[in-house]
């Protein structure tokens, strides 16, 4: 059977001494990429290096890739609203969000559906411009390490596509959010996730007998 944990990067080096207490003696292999630690008994973790590449390619190097302080950027767009900040490590120092109305799907037919979705693909794109201006003036000034991204990956390509925005590109990393509608809480929680180790932990097959 194969799970999925998240922990905070705090937490990963301590959560390796523990998977080989509980399984035994355990091999590493490590790549700029992933970690992956075999057990004795079977049991197998799978850890991608966020934020990557890897450099000093063992599990000590891994524990301090995750805890260096990154100024990570952090754009969520959705129809409905957006939000861009930064961060000094796990400390939010700026951030903006805002909501723009969208109108809903409708079941009208004829010209009444044709002007409808004319009305909701304008206000959609003011949302969107909206979102923009917000990432201009938070995150294009912001000396960013890395950038993660998330809501609406049709919204968020609209965003980045401005001119001004081009130097964010390259920075955008995994993982990829899905979010609601953004509001601050959502923002600040989208900071821990963006920033959370994931491991896939696969257990070792059942004894046949």
């Amino acid at each position: 059977m194969t799970r999925i944990v998240s922990i905070g990067p705090e937490r990963l080096e301590r959560w390796l001494a523990g998977f080989a207490e509980r399984h035994g003696d355990t091999a590493y292999s490590v790549t700029p990429s992933k970690l992956t630690a075999l057990a004795e008994d079977g049991s197998r973790a799978d850890i991608d290096v966020p934020f990557g590449p890897l450099e000093e390619l063992t599990p000590a190097g891994l524990v301090a890739h995750v805890l260096t302080d990154r100024r990570l950027g952090l754009l969520l767009v959705r129809r409905g609203g957006y939000g861009a900040g930064v961060f000094d490590g796990s400390k939010l120092v700026d951030s903006k969000v805002g909501s723009r109305h969208v109108q809903g799907t409708t079941k009208a037919g004829g010209w009444s559906q044709q002007r409808f979705a004319r009305r909701r693909d304008n206000q959609a794109r003011e949302a969107f411009n909206a979102a923009t201006e917000v990432a201009v003036r938070i995150l294009a000034p912001a000396k960013l390490d890395v950038l993660v991204c998330g809501g609406d990956r049709k919204a968020i390509d609209t965003v980045l596509e401005d001119p001004r925005l081009k130097a964010l590109r390259p920075l955008v990393r995994p993982p990829f959010l899905g979010v609601a509608d953004p509001r601050q809480k959502v923002l600040e929680q989208a900071g821990v996730d963006a920033r959370a180790i994931r491991i896939e932990l696969t257990d070792p097959d059942p004894d046949p007998a």
